[in-house]
């Protein structure tokens, strides 16, 4: 019999409150660092919580732009960017260090995310950062994505991840939020899209084709509706099917 071991992550620190919820039922998290949401006391409360639950602690850099929550493009300048993403993960790092935790992986934001899946230039800033890193440090990935390929070219271990609330293109993009069916908010419907990916390694996407797919990690956003009680059900459904959450 086949084991499957998959990771849940979780975006936190973004300002919704729910991180004593979410924390309990995910294996690891992406800390807001100042980019699109968070603070130095944001960051301290969720790095003490993620300790307490044994949850795996990420830098969650974005696009500096607190107004549109690091979902609309920026166009930046190389050094300006690289700038910012370093400062914004150096500041949960330094609290990450006081409070005797350790910093397990980093995973871009919003635009900034989607973007490195085919912006080669942006792609290209977020892999230096990650070697500014005297750390190992892993990096979440989309799979088939060109920050993917990068980062195996530059030795910057990956973990594959795909979006446990999402909906997916053929071309495995993630529907645009500005679609109503963007987003997936029903729990049976949550957990199918996941159970697919984990034991078929495809997932079905919204014209009803079956994509093939590399997923290590699923992510749930802690901003979106219900957040707390699917990730709680998506948990639960999967350990019920022996899928550990490591």
């Amino acid at each position: 019999m086949h084991h499957y071991n998959i990771d849940i992550n979780v975006d936190v620190g973004e300002g919704v409150g729910n991180e004593s919820q979410l924390l309990p039922y995910a294996s690891s998290c992406n800390i807001a660092c100042g980019g699109h949401a968070g603070d130095h006391k944001s960051m301290r409360k969720v790095v003490k919580l993620a300790q307490r639950h044994r949850v795996k602690i990420g830098a969650h850099p974005s696009f500096p732009d607190v107004e549109n929550f690091g979902r609309k493009p920026m166009n930046m300048p190389c050094v300006a960017l690289f700038a910012s993403l370093q400062e914004q993960i150096n500041s949960l790092y330094t609290i990450i260090q006081q409070e005797n935790a350790m910093l397990h992986h980093v995973k871009p934001h919003g635009a900034l995310y989607n973007m490195a899946v085919t912006d080669t230039r942006i792609a290209t800033i977020i892999i230096e950062v990650m070697k500014a890193i005297a750390l190992p440090v892993k990096l979440y990935v989309p799979y088939k994505s060109v920050i993917e390929t990068l980062a195996i070219q530059n030795n910057i271990p990956v973990t594959y991840e795909a979006f446990a609330d999402r909906n997916y293109n053929d071309d495995l993009a993630l529907v645009s939020r500005s679609e109503k069916n963007a987003l997936i908010h029903e729990s049976d419907a949550m957990f199918e899209h996941v159970y697919r990916m984990i034991i078929h390694q495809k997932v079905k996407t919204i014209t009803g084709a079956e994509v093939a797919i590399k997923a290590e990690t699923f992510c749930l956003h802690g901003d979106s509706l219900n957040a707390a009680s699917l990730v709680k059900k998506l948990r639960i459904k999967l350990e019920s099917k022996g899928i550990k959450i490591l």
